[in-house]
């Protein structure tokens, strides 16, 4: 495992007009499950379907339908508890949840309340090289979402698109344990990590489907750390919360401008009103939605027409020997086994995708080597030219291609950089394109030596002045290599001009 160090929270401090302010956050995530039809109906969960196209009798609340769960969605949320090392109970409910919204055809959502399908987890949260943060989760309860409001297609009326209705989620709760904006997004982005690893969420927040709704509070120095010892949430100051947030960028502001908007009122001598706001991006500021509801004020009851959930153990045992290796895991094995660094070992597992490259790149080959290659060359190629991973037009084999044509000798590195920009831009089979172009390494010293030996012999005053400064040797051997047009081995000529020039 790494070799880390968790160290007590480090508060973001705001020096109000008065005096300091530390920010306390705690976040509901709402990641929609990875699953092809919906929580309670066989209807899809493709994303850009026609609106209303997605929608089945169950969805739309017609008179005598009624749900039957869907047991992948159970599956998948117990999985994302395994994930986050969290508690699985073997005994579950589902509550419904009253209110009106218009994209909410049954005038309920079927949700978890009292008894949750998962207990208590943790996220461990990088903040830096060897040091650590973890965030408690509370609980994670499987629901379905609702449905959307669109209000810009006319000026005079608002439509509804029914097929995100039903969709199952899951509803990620942390404890109130993160202290700034930064912490807040480096957490999103490593729940965001596990899921994709878990296969449970694909984590587009862009389309919806990993939103969080952030609580933010501030209180003095130290009340949290009272909190902690005591477990009262009074000393952590009145909470809002901003809603449906699904930018880790937009994020951090909205937490930002909300502590300041928060302590401008209390060092004001006024009272936080505990409510539900909204961020505007454009204004870079949040505005109040509605007051903030309480569990009383949704009515909640027992679902009537699901029965508890009831899950074996067996079945959990078995979805936790199928998981996969996880982010914090695969990081440490890349470390202790190719002997990367913290930072190249972050980057290449950052992403499922990143890993998966490196791992075929990698395979019966210097990990390390494979490591340089992907971070350096292909990463920053595709960075200049705003490409992803998926779009790359260098395939694993190819690049493991180049890196065995180097290993064996058949090109030299600086060939090798020429070779990755054809097959970039042409694609091809390396070995091939080597053969075809005459780039195969010169590795005869009888003709690598003349080459020296001719170089050496038209530049007599060069060689005085390496004799006497060894460092210009790098000049003899740059010529021999423009001569034969970077295909002589390095290491031979290194060699080969050295001995001749101390003779």
């Amino acid at each position: 495992m790494l070799d880390r160090t968790f160290e007590s929270p480090k508060p973001k401090v705001i020096a109000g007009a008065r005096e300091d302010w530390e920010i306390v956050i705690g976040m509901e995530v709402h990641a929609q499950i990875a699953s092809k039809s919906k929580l309670f109906s066989g209807a899809s969960t493709a994303f850009g379907a026609e609106p209303n196209s997605n929608v089945s009798f169950v969805d739309a609340a017609m008179p005598g339908m009624l749900p039957v769960l869907n047991e992948f969605c159970i599956e998948q949320a117990v999985r994302t508890g395994l994930g986050l090392k969290a508690r699985i109970n073997l005994r579950s409910a589902f509550d419904r949840k009253n209110y009106f919204y218009p994209d909410l055809p049954q005038g309920y959502q079927i949700s978890q309340l009292y008894h949750p399908l998962v207990g208590e987890g943790e996220v461990i949260v990088e903040m830096g090289e060897g040091v650590a943060r973890r965030v408690r989760i509370e609980r994670i309860h499987v629901e379905q979402d609702a449905g959307k409001s669109i209000h810009d297609m006319d000026p005079a009326m608002s439509f509804v698109d029914l097929n995100r209705t039903g969709v199952a989620l899951m509803e990620i709760v942390s404890r109130p344990d993160i202290r700034g904006p930064e912490e807040a997004a480096a957490y999103i982005a490593k729940l965001r990590q596990i899921l994709r690893y878990l296969g449970t969420c694909d984590g587009n927040m862009q389309n919806g489907n990993l939103r969080a709704d952030v609580n933010v509070s501030v209180c003095r120095p130290g009340q949290h750390e009272k909190y902690l010892d005591t477990g009262e949430f009074s000393h952590l100051g009145t909470r809002c919360e901003i809603k449906n947030m699904n930018s880790m960028r937009f994020i951090q502001a909205a937490i930002d401008h909300e502590a300041r908007r928060q302590i401008a009122i209390v060092e004001d001598g006024g009272a936080v009103e505990q409510e539900t706001r909204l961020y505007d991006p454009d204004k870079g500021e949040t505005r109040s939605m509605r007051s903030k509801e309480d569990a009383q004020d949704y009515r909640y009851f027992p679902c009537p027409d699901l029965l508890p959930l009831e899950i074996e153990r067996a079945w959990v045992d078995e979805i936790a020997a199928s998981l996969p290796e996880l982010p914090d895991e695969r990081k440490s094995r890349y470390i202790e086994d190719f002997g990367l660094t913290d930072y190249d070992a972050g980057v290449l597992t950052a992403d499922v995708e990143n890993a998966a490259y490196f791992e075929e790149v990698a395979r019966d080959r210097d990990g390390k080597q494979a490591a340089n290659w992907i971070l350096n060359d292909l990463f920053g190629r595709i960075k200049k030219d705003n490409l992803t991973l998926a779009d790359s037009p260098v395939s694993p084999a190819q690049l493991g291609g180049i890196i065995d044509l180097v290993g064996s000798g058949d090109i030299s590195g600086k060939i090798a950089k020429d070779l990755f920009e054809i097959v970039y831009t042409g694609g091809g089979d390396p070995a091939a394109i080597v053969e075809e172009r005459g780039m195969r390494q010169v590795t005869d010293t009888g003709a690598i030596e003349a080459e020296v030996d001719r170089i050496i012999a038209e530049n007599p005053a060069q060689v005085e002045k390496a004799k006497v400064n060894p460092k210009l040797a790098g000049w003899f051997v740059g010529q021999v290599m423009k001569a034969t047009d970077g295909k002589a081995n390095p290491k031979t000529v290194n060699e080969l001009v050295s001995a001749k020039l101390n003779n």
